[in-house]
């Protein structure tokens, strides 16, 4: 029990060294209630992203809130959209842009990938996937007037192999270890999914940067 009980806690607490990536950061939401932002920085974070909107019509409650706090403390700001291959990206495109304000100064927009489309109620063919995907990219980058990046999961790169059709940074995820399952090099990574901590004790989701 002793032992187990350190193995889950060093789990949990461990960070990435900060000699191999110098550049860290923190992806929050809704789910992680309010931040001391004050706090997220003096524990390592250099930017953030901020979880915006989902699918077609769903905003993260706390995405206004959360971003002005992060600008607020001076750190680099970047929105996350969780795609959804059963609404039609114009809807999803959409609900984004009137969700994230056109910024220069902003991180690159993040698109997440791990929504499959086998369960939606009208079958929608691999094919119909990416090409609602390309839509919606392109329809996000001309709003943010920079590329996005693509956070695939490994279920979701499995399934579509998106990684090699579409040429966007990567943003992949794995705990602690390095991940490899998209077949070239990530550009961020969140190396722990559960970073406990005294801000956050269930848990933060830690990402670094690619030197």
């Amino acid at each position: 029990m002793v032992s187990g009980a350190w193995g889950w806690w060093q789990w949990h607490h461990w960070l990435p060294d900060r000699g191999t990536f110098p550049v860290q950061g923190v992806e929050i939401g809704a789910d992680d209630g309010a931040v001391n932002w004050a706090s997220l920085k003096a524990i390592g974070a250099d930017f953030a992203y901020i979880d915006a909107s989902a699918s077609a019509f769903a905003r993260d409650p706390r995405f206004v809130e959360n971003f002005d706090a992060a600008r607020a403390a001076n750190m680099q700001v970047g929105a996350v959209h969780r795609y959804d291959p059963c609404q039609p990206a114009e809807k999803q495109a959409a609900n984004f842009v009137t969700t994230v304000p056109r910024d220069a100064s902003l991180l690159p927009p993040v698109v997440e990938l791990d929504m499959l489309a086998d369960d939606c109620p009208v079958r929608v063919s691999d094919a119909k996937v990416e090409s609602e995907l390309m839509t919606f990219l392109n329809q996000v980058e001309t709003h943010a007037g920079k590329p996005v990046i693509l956070k695939v999961t490994s279920r979701f790169e499995d399934r579509y192999g998106i990684a090699h059709k579409l040429d966007r940074n990567l943003w992949l995820v794995r705990d602690r270890f390095m991940p490899a399952y998209a077949g070239r090099p990530w550009t961020l990574w969140t190396a722990n999914t559960s970073l406990a901590n005294e801000i956050a004790q269930d848990g933060l989701r830690w990402i670094v940067v690619q030197p």
